[in-house]
């Protein structure tokens, strides 16, 4: 039975570059952009599409949802879109150990496999901070607007798993990037899973 790891993160926590230096350190792989290449090309949907609505849910009406094609079936596309994510989710599982970032994995293979669920948090200076210095924003990010993209993974977390997103009782380990530092969190992360 295949080991999973899966990290699960506020944005700008640094929870891919630990999920990528996790895997380094095991030799096992690591999903996370590859997960949206291949939800792309075994269902049509555009890698920002992908990208933008297999985490958040919609910020406005649900009329562009209602409009698409998928309504007609009773299923919206973010829906279809759900669907998609979670079979190439359990098709990643399925060849063997790897960390998976995202994309409620941690609930989508909690029964199927043996995971090691982590979420990585930080304040939010800490999160300006890494935004600005690592990712590549055309905007200088507010408080306001990471409260925006928190809310809306909650609440997209919430409705496909009616499970609460960041609460510490629903994973393995919860760890502060920003006071640990990222070196520390992979390195606690690899250690629980070679000791499980």
């Amino acid at each position: 039975m295949s080991r999973i790891i899966t990290i699960s993160r506020q944005y700008g926590s640094g929870g891919r570059t630990i999920g990528r230096m996790v895997a380094e350190k095991l030799g096992i792989p690591c999903y996370d952009q590859e997960i949206i290449t291949q939800i792309a090309e075994k269902s049509g949907f555009c890698e920002e599409y992908i990208r933008e609505k297999g985490e958040y849910t919609n910020t406005g009406s649900n009329f562009f949802n209602a409009i698409g094609i998928g309504y007609l079936s009773g299923l919206s596309l973010q829906d279809k879109l759900w669907i998609e994510q979670e079979k190439v989710i359990l098709e990643l599982a399925e060849k063997g150990d790897c960390v998976i970032v995202g994309r409620c994995a941690d609930f989508i293979l909690q029964d199927k496999v043996e995971c090691v669920k982590v979420f990585i948090h930080t304040s939010m200076k800490n999160r300006i901070d890494r935004i600005l210095k690592y990712y590549n924003e055309s905007e200088v990010p507010t408080e306001k607007s990471l409260e925006g993209k928190d809310k809306r993974r909650r609440a997209y977390y919430q409705y496909y798993t009616d499970v609460d997103w960041g609460i510490a009782k629903n994973y393995h380990l919860c760890l502060d990037s920003g006071e640990l530092g990222v070196e520390t969190c992979a390195d606690i992360i690899a250690n629980v899973y070679k000791s499980k």
